[in-house]
This record gives C-alpha cells, sequence and structure tokens, in this order.
C-alpha cells in the first residue's frame, strides 16, 4: 500500500519528510502587515507551507453566539462583528498570495465553507484544509472533493465515527488526516499521540498532526510515532491578543521545530539491527567476549 500524496511539487506520506506547515491562521489580529510578518518567519524557519483561514462568518458563526458582545483591541463589540474583523478578502488574499510567491513560499487556507472554497479557487491552492469544527460538514467536504485539490482533514473534537463517516464523504484517494486535540493551549495529557497510530491501522491515506500544546518536542515525537505532517500555529509574539497566540509558536521557536523534526527523522532508522563503522573502535577497545 502506498501511503502518500502530492501536495503541489511535493509528496507527502510515508518515505518522505514530514511536511510541515506554519498556520498563521488569524494570528494576524486583521493586520496584512502582521499577515506578511507571519509569511516571511514561516519562509525563515524552513517550513513547506503557511496557512491561514477563510470563513463567512454570517455562515460560521452559529446563530446563539452572533450577538454576545466582547472585549477586542476595536472595543466591546459582538463576535459576529469581531470575526469580520479579522476576516481577509480579495484585496488581502491577492498581496498575500503575491508575497508568498515572491518569497518562494506555498500557501493555502482552513476554509470553513463552501463560498470560501469558492473564493480560494481563485489562487488555484495546492490544497484544502478542513478545520475539525467543520468535520462533520458532510456537504463542505463534498464540495471540496469536487475541485480535485488534494484534502488536509483535521479531527480534534470528533469521534472515530464521526471520523469515518468524514473520510467516506471526503475520499481516502486524496487526503490527508491529521489527528488534533481543539485545546488552545492543550495539555500534554490529552495530546493522546496514539492516535496518530491508531488513525494509520484505520485509513490506507497518510497520517499526520496538528498540535496545540506549549512547546515543541511532543510535535517531534509525533513524527516518530509516524505522522507525515506537523501543523504548528505561528506567532510574531505569544503575548498578542487573540484566542490562538498562547497555543502558537513563535519564530525563534518554529526554527528549532523544524530542525527537531528533521533530526527526529534521521533517528528513525530502519528498524534492521547493524554493527555501524563508528562503533567498530569500541568494539575493538571494550567488547568482553566470555566462553
Amino acid at each position: 500500500m502506498t501511503r502518500e500524496i502530492r501536495i503541489g511539487e511535493t509528496w507527502v506520506g510515508d518515505g518522505h519528510p514530514a511536511y510541515i506547515v506554519a498556520e498563521a491562521g488569524i494570528n494576524h489580529n486583521g493586520d496584512l502587515e502582521q499577515a506578511k510578518q507571519l509569511i516571511l518567519a514561516a519562509k525563515h524557519s524552513g517550513v513547506d507551507a503557511v496557512k491561514f483561514q477563510k470563513r463567512t462568518p454570517e455562515l460560521c458563526v452559529p446563530a446563539d453566539q452572533r450577538g454576545q458582545m466582547r472585549e477586542t483591541p476595536w472595543g466591546y463589540i459582538t463576535y459576529l462583528d469581531y470575526r469580520y474583523k479579522v476576516e481577509f478578502g480579495e484585496k488581502e488574499y491577492a498581496e498575500i498570495n503575491r508575497y508568498a510567491k515572491e518569497l518562494g513560499i506555498t500557501w493555502f487556507a482552513s476554509v470553513w465553507d463552501e463560498p470560501s472554497v469558492d473564493f480560494m479557487e481563485q489562487y488555484q491552492p495546492v490544497c484544502y484544509k478542513v478545520p475539525s469544527a467543520s468535520l462533520t460538514d458532510t456537504a463542505l467536504l463534498k464540495h471540496i472533493r469536487k475541485t480535485g485539490r488534494p484534502m488536509i482533514l483535521s479531527t480534534g473534537m470528533s469521534t472515530m465515527e464521526e471520523i469515518k463517516m468524514a473520510v467516506k464523504a471526503a475520499g481516502e484517494e486524496n487526503l490527508v488526516i491529521t489527528h488534533a486535540t481543539s485545546t488552545y493551549p492543550c495539555d500534554p495529557h490529552e495530546l493522546n499521540l496514539h492516535m496518530i497510530e491508531t488513525l494509520r491501522k484505520n485509513f490506507s491515506c497518510p497520517i499526520g498532526y496538528s498540535g496545540h500544546e506549549v512547546g515543541l518536542v511532543t510535535s517531534a515525537v509525533a513524527v516518530g510515532l509516524g505522522a507525515c505532517m506537523v501543523e504548528r500555529h505561528i506567532t510574531l509574539d505569544r503575548s498578542l491578543w487573540g484566542s490562538d497566540q498562547a497555543a502558537s509558536v513563535e519564530p525563534g521557536g518554529f526554527e528549532k521545530l523544524v530542525k527537531y523534526i528533521r533530526v527526529t527523522e534521521q533517528a528513525m532508522g530502519d528498524g534492521v539491527k547493524k554493527v555501524y563503522d563508528s562503533e567498530l573502535s569500541s568494539l575493538k577497545k571494550l567488547r568482553r567476549v566470555q566462553g
């Protein structure tokens, strides 16, 4: 079984380097210049792609939450108004597309609804990400599938039965499933990294990891357990306003994360025991043989 798909010009799956995604998400807080700084930081860290989020607020915000008031950098406004404040449109995404191409880094977006998919099609993205919140939106999954583009499906706050139904709608032939726990930030005891192995046993497509924890080591461990893709939020400063900032990684940390993952890949080996040439001098000096 070949557990791999192609995202842009890059093969993702078993036997290939982990595909590392820096999720800018909405950590730009509606500021295009901050978004560009996040793209630049992602490029410098050596990731494979940077990801944003695209949604239609009036479709994605539940009716009972639209009027709830919230303290924001723009004042005390409704949750729906806040969602509009951090949402980019054609002007901003045109510049994001231009700037990413100028830097030579791949970008794509999580799409939360069908109009957002149609909006993103103009940029011919290498793939689409389905956020955990939309895993049960079968119409969205089928809509993305019709584009023929690869799909990354995040599985936070979902049961195995819900995941199986989503995979059936999405199809396994052009899919990456990422294990996730949708807590920001997530305590280590709820990361449940062995779910990566469980997903690998249950599905034939590549399995990745979308992490929301504090720290870097556990994301490298995910690769050791078989994750072929790692996604972590990137931020310019974890103290900035916003619900995702505390679970994000600052630029310097992202550079370390990429190094940790690459070292982990080198260290995994092939599982075949051998005596390395570098061991021979120790073997000669230290090996003790008794009859």
